[in-house]
């Protein structure tokens, strides 16, 4: 395997590298102060410039508008802009409309995709995907009390969802509902089914107060509820009882994105934490940077994140040849692994700031906020532990 980076991809890196520094880091503070809404007109401005520079959608088919990327390309991209909060979102690859384009490219109708997939490609709507529910585990979507039932020509929904991410401002949701409640086989009893957000009994109850914040727009985490929510049985997504096996194919690409994405953040995070221990004179006159432990703590990121970095784009390479069935455990390998990383690299980052590090002057503490978490979604550590164990168990005989 050859993970070494394309020279078209190494440009198409640098370039956008700058384009993040030079246009992305500038609005932070704002946003870090004021939220999302203090920053969305520029952020529209930004994303028509991206269109320009023909960045758009990079992990999208080119004749769909996007850049074409396979995903173990697109995960270098990915990690270039997960340095900035705003990069996945002004170059419209940010989730969950990302794993949403993924589905409705490859399993809406065509009538199905003129209608969500095209003005979601264009960046004209957001989107969201409605499967967590606050009653049940979400480690395991075989379980869930949401229900879609055939009445005539539609479904009709009820159910609650929360974690809901986007969906305020979204234009529509696709909500995992159980269709099939009698099957035998529990992987067969869900489907997806596309619903607008004006549709009738469809309520978004809150943003979900995260770590102290409440969130807004696109970055928000909702609860959502249906109350005989109708819709044509025309917005089924793939066949019925596909749900499942839908969701997990878009599971298996986003967690490629998720973790680049963290990488990109460890990165950023990691640069400043070098400047600051540069910088940082202490009571002697010595910078922080002489310490022994800020050493330590410098030299073990810089080696989990390049071992953590390699995982992922092993498993990029996996997937993109053999497929996300046979790259199952690499999948979760990373999952836990990387987020892992992820929360060592900002705390160390946040520890050596000292109290700088707990306001909102750079990016760490946001991070620190918003991405434990990540040790949660997309299946807890806990899950792909047990997951990953129990295949390996199975070559002794258990």
């Amino acid at each position: 395997m050859d993970f070494s980076i394309p020279s078209h991809i190494q440009e198409l890196r640098q370039a956008i590298h700058e384009y993040i520094q030079e246009e992305l880091y500038p609005l932070e503070a704002e946003m870090l102060a004021h939220g999302w809404s203090a920053t969305e007109e520029v952020l529209q401005a930004k994303r028509e410039e991206v269109k320009e520079r023909g960045w758009w959608a990079p992990q999208m088919p080119k004749d769909l508008g996007g850049a074409g990327l396979s995903l173990l390309e697109f995960s270098h991209i990915s990690e270039v802009l997960g340095q900035s909060p705003f990069g996945h979102y002004v170059f419209n690859c940010q989730a969950p409309d990302a794993g949403n384009m993924e589905i409705l490219h490859e399993f809406a109708t065509p009538e199905q995709q003129e209608m969500y997939l095209e003005p979601l490609l264009a960046g004209e709507i957001r989107s969201c995907f409605a499967m967590t529910e606050p009653m049940n585990a979400g480690s395991n979507p075989t379980k869930m009390s949401t229900m879609a039932v055939k009445d005539g020509d539609e479904y009709v929904i009820n159910g609650r969802k929360w974690f809901t991410t986007a969906a305020d401002g979204a234009a529509f949701t696709i909500v995992m509902a159980i269709t099939d409640p009698e099957n035998e086989n529990k992987y067969q009893r869900a489907s997806l089914i596309l619903v607008p957000m004006d549709t009738p009994g469809f309520q978004l109850v809150r943003n979900i107060s995260v770590m102290g914040e409440p969130g807004e727009g696109y970055a928000s985490h909702a609860e959502v509820s249906f109350d005989n929510v109708r819709v044509p049985l025309e917005n089924l997504l793939g066949g019925e009882g596909a749900g499942f096996a839908m969701a997990q194919a878009r599971l298996g690409p986003g967690r490629i994105h998720h973790c680049m994405r963290w990488l990109g953040i460890c990165e950023r995070a990691f640069a400043l934490m070098c400047q600051r221990c540069a910088e940082r004179e202490l009571s002697e006159g010595k910078p922080l940077g002489t310490r022994q432990i800020a050493q330590a703590w410098i030299a073990e990121c810089r080696v989990e994140i390049n071992a953590a970095r390699l995982m992922v784009l092993q498993a990029a390479w996996k997937i993109d040849n053999e497929g996300t069935y046979a790259a199952r455990e690499e999948i979760s390998l990373i999952k836990f692994y990387v987020a892992g990383v992820l929360q060592k690299v900002l705390d160390c980052a946040l520890q050596l700031h000292g109290a700088l590090g707990m306001t909102d002057d750079t990016p760490i503490a946001y991070w620190y906020r918003h991405e434990r978490a990540a040790r949660i979604y997309d299946g807890p550590d806990e899950v792909h532990k047990m997951v990953v164990a129990k295949r390996i168990l199975r070559n002794y005989g258990m």
